[in-house]
């Protein structure tokens, strides 16, 4: 079966300015989601998709020659990003002139992933035969235990509650946050549905120390941190 991969990438961001191709460890932050998509060996196309002419042609220094520009109703701070990685899908099939059975879409604000975590994503999708697997990690902080929401009147409970009230945080049922990083599709489930959320959607589990999404600078020093201890101890 085809498989292929999509990294959408846009030019606005409010969080960290330029992100997608701010240096991070001597490469631009989206080269690094570049080589981990090769490295995994698992793809028959790259596709980078982006409504920035910058990050395109950072893109194509990095050796991506699928180059999607991104509709501007599709790259706006409201737009959602599965449309984007649907029109990405569609205009790629045309430059290829086939249809690709698996899509795996890499977030390029994710850099901490390995290439061993897209293969095992896309190995349970494939196992599994199931509609898409998103990832994410151990939450820290669980909506049973010590998560609150607050109502109209200002009052904070709980997000969920169960029969019986739990007493300790290892006690509530497993939550996870999702942390952006991989998300993977059969074809057919990525145009037929409108959320991530299928009745058969499974979870690929990362440790938290590869599941930093950079959405903030402190975001983007923590994962600079961890990448430089990473590259120091391999000497």
């Amino acid at each position: 079966m085809s498989r292929l991969c999509t990294i959408c990438a846009r030019g606005g961001s409010k969080g960290v300015k330029n992100k997608n191709i701010r240096i991070l460890l001597d490469k631009p932050l989206i080269a690094h989601t570049i080589i981990q998509a090769r490295e995994s060996g698992l793809f028959d196309a790259l596709a980078v998709s982006s409504d920035s002419d910058d990050i395109l042609n950072v893109a194509r220094d990095w050796g991506v020659d699928i180059l999607i520009k991104r509709p501007d109703e599709l790259a706006t701070d409201l737009a959602a990003k599965l449309p984007a990685i649907q029109h990405c899908v569609k205009e790629t099939e045309k430059i290829c002139q086939e249809e690709f059975g698996v899509i795996v879409d890499l977030d390029a604000t994710s850099p901490l992933r390995l290439p061993e975590d897209i293969r095992e994503a896309v190995c349970l999708l494939e196992e599994k035969k199931v509609s898409n697997i998103i990832t994410g990690t151990p939450s820290r902080r669980s909506p049973y235990f010590n998560m609150v929401e607050v109502d109209h009147k200002g009052v904070a409970r709980l997000v969920k509650s169960l029969d019986s009230p739990v007493a300790r945080r290892q006690d509530s049922p497993q939550c996870y946050d999702m942390n952006a990083s991989i998300y993977v599709w059969n074809r057919d489930s990525l145009f037929s549905n409108k959320s991530i959320f299928n009745f058969d959607t499974l979870i690929y589990v990362m440790p938290e120390e590869r599941s930093i999404d950079i959405d903030s600078e402190l975001d983007f020093l923590c994962v600079d941190f961890i990448l430089r201890k990473a590259k120091g101890e391999e000497k």
